[in-house]
Formats: C-alpha cells, structure tokens, sequence
C-alpha cells in the first residue's frame, strides 16, 4: 500500500502529439472528438503507464496528460463556481506568489483560470466528471489487482480561497463568511472523493502550493500589512488543516491520502516559495490527518531535516530530494546520505532506531515534470534517467517497492 519507497509526484512530459491535438482545439476551435483527442489522450496514457511501470513504479498516474494545468477541470465542474474573466487587481492578494508571478511585466505568463463561488457550491456528478475519467484510462492500463496503488492528483481545497483578498473567494450572495464556505467546500470534496472511491481509486495526493507559503517571510510580511485580513496567518493555516480534515473524514481507513508541499514548478522551471519548513512542521505534521507528507528538499530552499522529529509515528514522508527543472542527474551517494539523514531526524523525533524511521520514509523527484503542459528544460529521456534514479535509490537502501 501507498506510500511505496519510490514516488514521483503525478505529472510527466507530454508527448507532441497530445500537446498539437489540444493546441488544434484551442487554436482551431475544434471539439475533442473532431481533433481526435480521445483516441490520442488514450495512446499517450497506455504509453505513460507503461513507462511508468517499465522503471518500477507501483503508483502510477496519468502523467496528468488528461489536464492542461495541474489543478485540471475539477472546480470548474463543481456546482456554484464561475470563471473569472479580467478580474481586477484588487480582487487578490497582490503579495501571494502566484498572483506576484501573474502581474510581473517581464514573464511572458498568462493569468491562470481562476474560478471563485457565484451562488452556494454543491456537488452534480453528471458534471463532475474529469478525475473520473482519468481514473477509469489509467485502470485500462492496470491489472485489476493493482488498481488500488493508482495514484490521483488532486488540488488543494484551498486553492481558489488563499490568492484572494478577504471575502472575494465568493460574492456576497454565496457566502457570509469564509466558514460556511469552507463547509460546502469539504462537502463537494467529500461527494467527489467518495466517487472516486466507488470507482477503485485508494490513493490520492493533494498538490499544495499554499501550505509551502506559510514558510515564506514575504507571504507572511504581505498578510500581516493587509489591513483587510480578519484573524492572523496562523488562524488561516488553521482553517485549511480543518478545511482539509473536515474534506477527507468520510473516507474508509483503506484510502491512503497525501499532501504535496509544492514550491512551485511553472513555465521555465521556476519556483515560488522560499522558506524552512520549520515554522509550520509541528502543527502541520500533528495536526492534519493525511497518511503522507511529500516534501520538497532538492534545494537550500526548503532549509534543512530537522523538522522531521515531529513527524508522527503513524505518518509518512516522501523526500523530493530529486529535481525537475534541472537536468544533471544527481549523485546517487549523495542522496543516500541526505534519507539516512532525515531517517536520523525521523527517529530522534519518535524515539526509534534509524532502520524503523526509514520504514516510513520514501524518495521522490521535488516536484512533477511537467506541472504546466509545455515549456521545461528535461527530455522525456531525461526524465526516465531522474525516475531510474529514484528507483534505484530506493532499491539500494529498502530493497522494495
């Protein structure tokens, strides 16, 4: 069962066939059936799966290659949501780094869709329809048997609430307050994860860019300036971890749940988020009941192992001590010692050996390989030489899957 000793974290290169069909769609105005996406998405799911399982690893995913953005379609099927279109400025929180990354003049980036709650949000599953979907491709690919190790990506509950100014995640017809809010939110998540469910997904990881942002001073200084916040950034991470509990407390003890620390991986392989994870590591680890924690560690950017000591005895960590954007592979001692090293912050924390902390360890890239549909510096080539590490890595020091 998830987590395995070797991970990736969801997305991978998308071949040129898939990225010239949907580049038809949308530059064309074709519908998918006339531009014959779904045989093709098909084809490049099968071959994704098998390259996946070709270098040995057991949760597999679609590559992603069913989204053009990693958050996909999700919040766009969700009940009570709209698309914004030229939102002014002032709808955002100009110091959050995704926005900052939007408004920046020299970056050639364009805003991101972004959707915010127009009337009470609920849960239609005619329409919610697209992580089904990409589940029952990759199942095609998979032996019955196996189908529980298939890993969905998932975006943050927060996702379309932090970026936004107090009270415009929503109008004023929706919602009185961010609670009854995050009420509905946890409700669709739980309608949309017990679908899933029902369909044979036990493995879901939620890709976080926010919660890495509460590591940021800048984050933190730009809250703290904003005179329009109610409550302190610490009553905010509060009511995500709530927001994230409260969405996955319905699930079945057998369905592994994890959240991804992103730090940003968009066009070009840039990052975002700048800070140690200590600052938020005790309440975080403590307090937000996912089975699996995903860290990035590829760089001096997410500070050091220490802390891994509050990690619970009965959670995981996935390193992401491999990287994405850049394409030297990395020395394999190196990695090495980096795991034993967590694994030795692990047991101090729990009061265990190395060899029982390293049982709740795994490795992993930092990041996915291709968060956005185009536009990162590795080859698919590239890319299976970084995954073959990992695998070997692992191999190395656990021996297992």
């Amino acid at each position: 069962m998830a987590p395995f000793r070797a991970e990736h974290m969801g997305s991978l290169l998308r071949p040129q066939e898939l990225l010239d069909v949907r580049e038809a769609i949308r530059e064309k105005g074709l519908s998918e059936e006339q531009a014959g996406l779904p045989a093709v998405e098909e084809k490049a799911v099968g071959h994704v799966v098998k390259l996946q399982q070709d270098l040995g690893f057991k949760a597999v995913t679609s590559g992603e290659y069913n989204r053009t953005r990693f958050w996909g379609l999700m919040w766009d099927e969700f009940e009570g949501t709209i698309r914004l279109q030229d939102a002014e400025a002032s709808m955002f929180r100009l110091y959050h780094p995704d926005v900052v990354s939007l408004i920046e003049r020299d970056r050639k980036v364009m805003p991101g869709d972004s959707v915010i709650a127009g009337s009470k949000l609920s849960y239609n599953p005619a329409k919610s329809v697209s992580n089904l979907h990409e589940l029952r491709l990759v199942q095609k690919f998979v032996p019955e048997s196996e189908w529980g190790n298939i890993k969905l990506t998932m975006i943050t509950p927060a996702w379309f609430h932090m970026r936004y100014k107090q009270g415009r995640a929503y109008t004023k017809e929706a919602y009185a307050n961010d609670a009854e809010y995050f009420d509905d939110v946890a409700k669709v998540y739980q309608a949309e994860l017990g679908v899933l469910y029902k369909a044979g997904l036990r493995n879901v990881q939620f890709d976080d860019p926010g919660l890495a942002y509460f590591c940021s001073d800048k984050f933190r200084q730009g809250w703290e300036e904003d005179k329009d916040n109610i409550g302190t950034v610490d009553d905010l991470l509060d009511a995500y971890i709530k927001l994230y509990n409260d969405s996955i407390s319905k699930l079945p003890a057998d369905f592994h749940t994890g959240v991804h620390l992103c730090r940003g991986n968009f066009i070009g392989g840039r990052h975002f988020a700048e800070g140690a994870y200590d600052i938020i590591a005790q309440k975080l680890f403590t307090d937000l009941k996912v089975n699996t924690f995903y860290l990035e560690y590829d760089t001096e950017r997410a500070g050091g192992f220490e802390p891994l000591k509050y990690l619970p005895k009965d959670r995981h960590v996935v390193i992401g001590a491999i990287s994405t954007k850049l394409r030297d592979l990395e020395d394999k001692e190196e990695i090495k010692k980096r795991i034993y090293k967590a694994a030795d912050f692990v047991a101090a924390g729990s009061g265990q050996t190395r060899e029982e902390a390293l049982k709740r360890i795994a490795l992993s890239p930092q990041c996915g390989f291709s968060t956005h549909e185009t536009g990162y510096p590795l080859s698919e080539e590239d890319e299976k030489k970084k995954l073959a590490l990992v695998r070997q890595i692992a191999d190395e020091i656990w021996g297992e899957a």
